[in-house]
């Protein structure tokens, strides 16, 4: 656990450049064309929040805290006109953009800190999976209650 609490302080400590190298990653991605509908600075909020009280969200946080935060984004995107296909898109590109870090990083130094990184793999599987769920179920509430058109896929 304490290789794993390491790598969440990390994450918090570089959360700015984090938040940064995502909104670029969106901005410049061909599958997330609809953001663009989205103000920069509140996409870049968003994601600095979450890598930024990584460990309450990790380790702190309840599911029903995950379920409410990502109900909200889900529904925020479904009114942005924003395909689900996009927003899913973006919680994995989240979650990938911090793998990349954590690789970069590289800070395992003893076969132990294997067991310490695989903890940790499997805390933000978790996380990212209830994210991309709940979002999608606030997307689809937000559709059925104001007859929002279907944006589904992106084309």
């Amino acid at each position: 656990m304490m290789l794993a609490y390491r790598l969440v302080r990390l994450i918090e400590t570089h959360s700015d450049a984090l938040a940064a190298g995502l909104l670029a990653r969106v901005q410049s991605s061909e599958l997330t064309r609809s953001y663009r509908n989205v103000a920069p600075g509140e996409l870049e909020q968003r994601v600095y929040e979450i890598y930024r009280h990584l460990g309450d969200w990790l380790l702190g946080k309840s599911a029903f805290d995950i379920e409410q935060r990502y109900e909200e984004i889900g529904t925020r995107r479904a009114h942005q006109g924003v395909p689900i296909s996009e927003l899913i898109w973006v919680i994995i590109l989240t979650k990938e953009n911090l793998w990349e870090f954590l690789k970069k990083e590289n800070i395992m130094e003893r076969p132990v800190e294997v067991f310490g990184e695989l903890e940790m793999m499997q805390l933000l599987d978790q996380f990212f999976d209830r994210a991309i769920y709940y979002a999608s179920v606030g997307y689809q509430r937000a559709q059925s209650a104001h007859e929002l058109p279907h944006a589904g896929v992106a084309h």
